[in-house]
């Protein structure tokens, strides 16, 4: 999902427009938020003699001061901005990074997942998928793992630059290359080329279908950036094989948001044969009623959490 859309199942951020930043930056909405804190929720969190080891009953009592669904009188920008310095500090006081106080007892060594191909609605070009990522499993630190992800993104930028041109390697929304590219099977060949020439064959692939956006009358069209043709739409099943191809041809271990968020036959069709990582974001939406139902469907077998969504 691309984070500046909302949907009905998130909560609110109070964002800036261009116009009233133009007009008048004190009228914003991320101002407007801003001013929240020393105004009214700072105070009222200190007159309430509130400890750092009190992050759930901080968190509530924020909720609670805010009185809607979805934190958009204050905004959940401000109360996470908040809750996130509650979080900080305890970390200081305990001594201990942060990861490891929020992880505490026990932590578990964290592979990043890194996006490095841009389709779908985060880039101007063919690919119907929205994001290709990579994830060095092969790193014994994350230190590692960030350096192995920084060297086959290099190798992928001379791969693309070598085989479309020097134009090919400009950057989507999300920061991946925005190659000009339709098939999605062309992405992951060039990614298991910039894998070889890097020396990290271990190493896999992960996919953002975010399939929402190209959701046609209960039918997909991995061609949606063409003009619509309701001949080219595939049924759930159909796009369910596509997906099974890559995973038996490619090291592709984990596909986000496979099918549309509200195609509740697909997503535990999908998931049920297959031993891979199913992930929900536009599924779920860090909603805890989307997730318990999630859970309950056995939609998906991971998800995305955003702390700015609840």
């Amino acid at each position: 999902m691309d984070d500046t859309q909302v949907s009905c199942s998130q909560c609110a951020s109070l964002p800036d427009s261009v116009r009233t930043q133009v007009i008048s930056p004190a009228l914003s909405g991320t101002s407007k938020a801003v001013e929240h804190v020393p105004q009214t929720i700072a105070p009222t969190l200190i007159k309430q003699g509130f400890n750092v080891v009190e992050q759930e009953k901080i968190d509530k009592f924020m909720q609670e001061l805010d009185g809607t669904d979805n934190k958009s009188k204050f905004g959940a920008n401000a109360i996470l901005g908040i809750s996130l310095a509650v979080c900080n500090a305890r970390a200081a006081e305990k001594g201990v990074p942060l990861y490891q106080h929020i992880a505490d007892p026990e932590v578990i060594l964290l592979v990043p997942v890194l996006n490095v191909t841009n389709g779908g609605s985060h880039a101007d070009n063919k690919l119907a998928m929205q994001e290709f990522m990579i994830l060095p499993v092969s790193a014994s630190s994350f230190k590692e793992a960030m350096r192995i992800g920084a060297e086959v993104y290099h190798n992928l930028r001379n791969i693309i630059k070598e085989k479309y041109g020097k134009d090919a390697t400009n950057d989507g929304d999300e920061g991946g290359f925005a190659t000009n590219i339709v098939e999605n099977k062309e992405v992951l060949e060039l990614l298991k080329t910039a894998f070889s020439q890097a020396g990290y064959s271990e190493d896999v692939i992960g996919m953002d279908g975010a399939a929402s956006q190209f959701h046609r009358n209960g039918k997909y069209d991995c061609d949606f950036k063409s003009p619509d043709d309701h001949i080219r739409y595939t049924p759930s099943d159909e796009l369910a094989e596509l997906y099974k191809t890559f995973v038996q041809d490619d090291p592709v271990v984990s596909i986000e948001d496979p099918v549309d968020q509200d195609d509740c036959q697909a997503w535990p069709s999908f998931t049920a044969p297959t031993d891979i990582q199913v992930v929900g974001d536009d599924l779920t939406v860090t909603n805890p009623k989307r997730i318990s139902k999630a859970v309950a469907e056995k939609a998906c077998n991971c998800q995305v959490l955003k702390v700015n969504q609840i």
